[in-house]
C-alpha cells in the first residue's frame, strides 16, 4: 500500500484564523466560545457559540465575487489557499489532472438558505438574486476551490452530518493510497450562525447555554462552532520526489453505521468504526498514545464514547490520553473532523497534547484521562480522531507522526 503524507494545512476556526494561530491557542487552552454577534440573538435562548468573530470576507474576496460565496465557501477558500500555499503545489500544471478534491459539509450554504426565506416571507421579496442556487449548494465550496486552483481530477462533496469531513478525508486518503490521484485537497467547511438554523438547534435541547464541558459531570450539551479546515494528502512518493515538507501521515480509515436511532449514538457503531480504523492501519492498539474524541458534551455521547475506548483498547485506554477540542473551537458540525484532525496533526508536531478546557469535576461514567484544563507538554506518535454522527454515521481517522 502507499503511504499517504501530509503536505499542507490550513485552518480557520473561533480559535484561530490560520494554523499558526490554532496550534498556539490549543497549547494554551483557549476557549472561543462566547456570546454571538454573526446573527441576531433576540428571538434566542441559546446565545453562544464559537464562532470566527470579526471575520471580514472583504480582507479576502472583493464584492463582485461575494455574490457568489456563502460564508461557509468563504471559510473553505481561505483554508485552502493556506493549505495550497503550505505545500507549494501548483495545480494549474499537469498535477492538477490527478489531483482530487473532496470536501465534507452537513447543510452547505445555510447563511443563503435562511437570508433568501427572510426576504420572501418576511420582505414579500418579488424576485432573487440570480446565484441563489449556486451560492447555497452543498457541493458549492468545494467547486470554488477547484475553480481557483485549477484542480481538475475527481471532485465532490461528503455530507454525512457530523463526520462529514471525516469521510471526506478518509475517502481522499484511500484514494491516493490506491494509486487512483498522486494528490488530493480534503477536509471540511461548515457555518450555520443564522436565526432559523439556531431555532431548530434550539428544539432538539442539547445545546449548552454557558459552555461546551466534554466528559466533565457538569456538562451541559454541545456549543456550535463553524470554521474551515484543509489538508493536502500526497504519496509519500509524490512528495519526496519534489522534496515536499511532510508534516504527519493518515494511516488507517474506518467507517461503520449504527442501523439504530436517528440521534441516540451506538457503543457498538462507535466501536466497530474505531477497530476498523485500527485494523486498516496495521499498527497494535497499544501503540496509539492519543485519541482526539469527538467528545461533543453531551450527556449520552460522551458516556458512550468512553466506554467504546474502554471496549476497542481495553487495558491500554488507561493509558491513552483523551480530549476533546470541541471545548475550545465548539462542534463545526460537517467541519468538524477536519479542525480536529489539523488540531491533532499540530499537537504531534510540536510535542503537546491538547486540553479538554472548562473541564470542572470528574464524572464517574466518564473515567479516562481526559487532560484537564490544561495541554500537557508530551510528544506522541500515533493518535485516533473519531466522528460520530447523527444517522449513526461514523467515521475514525488514525494519524501518525
Amino acid at each position: 500500500m502507499t503511504s499517504v503524507v501530509v503536505t499542507g494545512m490550513g485552518c480557520i476556526s473561533a480559535i484561530g484564523r490560520n494554523t499558526a494561530q490554532m496550534a498556539a491557542a490549543l497549547r494554551a487552552g483557549q476557549c472561543g466560545i462566547g456570546p454571538l454577534t454573526v446573527t441576531p440573538t433576540d428571538r434566542l435562548m441559546v446565545k453562544i457559540g464559537a464562532e470566527v468573530a470579526g471575520f471580514d470576507p472583504l480582507e479576502h474576496f472583493d464584492e463582485k465575487r461575494l455574490l457568489l460565496l456563502d460564508r461557509f465557501s468563504q471559510f473553505a477558500l481561505v483554508a485552502a489557499r493556506e493549505a495550497v500555499a503550505a505545500s507549494g503545489l501548483d495545480f494549474r500544471g499537469p498535477v492538477g489532472e490527478r489531483a482530487a478534491a473532496i470536501l465534507g459539509s452537513g447543510v452547505g450554504g445555510m447563511t443563503t438558505l435562511d437570508e433568501s426565506f427572510q426576504r420572501l416571507y418576511l420582505e414579500n421579496a418579488k424576485r432573487f438574486q440570480p446565484f441563489i442556487i449556486p451560492k447555497l449548494m452543498i457541493s458549492a465550496a468545494i467547486s470554488h476551490i477547484t475553480m481557483e486552483h485549477g484542480m481538475r481530477g475527481p471532485a465532490f462533496t461528503t455530507a454525512s452530518a457530523c463526520a462529514s469531513a471525516n469521510h471526506a478525508i478518509g475517502t481522499a486518503f484511500h484514494m491516493v493510497r490506491a494509486g487512483m490521484v498522486d494528490v488530493a485537497l480534503t477536509g471540511g467547511a461548515e457555518s450555520v450562525f443564522t436565526p432559523g438554523t439556531l431555532k431548530a438547534w434550539e428544539a432538539m435541547r442539547i445545546l449548552a447555554p454557558d459552555t461546551c464541558r466534554p466528559f466533565a459531570k457538569g456538562r451541559k450539551g454541545l456549543v456550535l462552532g463553524e470554521g474551515a479546515a484543509i489538508l493536502i494528502l500526497e504519496s509519500r512518493a509524490h512528495a519526496q520526489a519534489r522534496g515536499a515538507p511532510i508534516l504527519g501521515e493518515i494511516v488507517g480509515f474506518g467507517m461503520s453505521a449504527d442501523a439504530g436511532d436517528i440521534v441516540l449514538p451506538s457503543l457498538d457503531g462507535a466501536v466497530r468504526a474505531m477497530r476498523a480504523c485500527i485494523k486498516d492501519s496495521g499498527l497494535a492498539p497499544e501503540t496509539f498514545e492519543y485519541v482526539n474524541a469527538h467528545g461533543t458534551g453531551t450527556a449520552m455521547n460522551d458516556v458512550t464514547e468512553t466506554r467504546a475506548i474502554h471496549e476497542v483498547f481495553g487495558d491500554h485506554a488507561r493509558r491513552l490520553a483523551v480530549s476533546s477540542t470541541k471545548s475550545m473551537h465548539g462542534h463545526a458540525l460537517g467541519a468538524a473532523g477536519a479542525i480536529e484532525a489539523v488540531a491533532t496533526l499540530l499537537a504531534m508536531r510540536d510535542g503537546f497534547i491538547p486540553p479538554t478546557v472548562n473541564y470542572n469535576e470528574a464524572d464517574p461514567q466518564c473515567d479516562l484521562d481526559y487532560v484537564p484544563n490544561i495541554a500537557r507538554e508530551q510528544a506522541f506518535d500515533v493518535a485516533l480522531s473519531s466522528s460520530f454522527a447523527f444517522g449513526g454515521l461514523n467515521a475514525v481517522l488514525a494519524l501518525r507522526r
